[in-house]
């Protein structure tokens, strides 16, 4: 069932009874008054990387949904066994050919990937070492475009967030 922008069960992945609401961590939550199953609608983690050439910043163009055909920074889902930095530059890899070094945290922001999935999204700062350009993985085009000349749209609030940051700082 969607309730907002989320998803929560309307019954219980456990035991299949129907789901109530229930005060739960100081919030009112999806539970099973049967098996005691809270739903946390916890944000899944993800990556985002602002990779520099002079005044251009690297950008990929989003091949499948959601909103295919925009532009975003690198980005992706982080898997359980590794750390935010190695998920940054095992996506940039992935998706632009660009071997990477993680230099710096630059900013953790929140959001809702469509349709209704919640997001933290880890953004770093890192330089190229080497690699070769090209799309990969779930990139349509990889590019590096002047911060005052993005394609467009930029896919994710988030993402267009963190490029203004980006432009006012070297403004």
């Amino acid at each position: 069932m969607l309730e907002g922008n989320r998803h929560v069960f309307s019954y219980c992945p456990h035991c299949r009874a129907k789901m109530v609401r229930r005060l739960e961590g100081g919030e009112e939550r999806p539970a099973c008054p049967d098996c005691g199953y809270v739903q946390y609608l916890n944000p899944a983690p993800g990556t985002a990387v602002v990779i520099l050439r002079d005044d251009k910043v690297c950008l990929v163009q989003r091949k499948f949904a959601p909103k295919v055909g925009q532009w975003t920074l690198p980005t992706g889902f982080m898997e359980w066994d590794e750390s935010a930095p190695d998920a940054a530059a095992r996506e940039v890899l992935e998706e632009t050919g660009l071997i990477v070094r993680i230099t710096e945290l630059y900013s953790v922001e929140t959001g809702i990937l469509p349709p209704d999935i919640p997001v933290l999204v880890v953004f770093f700062r890192a330089e190229e070492t080497g690699g070769k350009m090209e799309a990969g993985d779930d990139a349509a085009e990889v590019g590096f475009f002047d911060l005052h000349q993005l394609p467009g749209p930029i896919a994710f609030a988030s993402h267009r967030k963190t490029l203004d940051s980006i432009k006012s700082e070297m403004s």
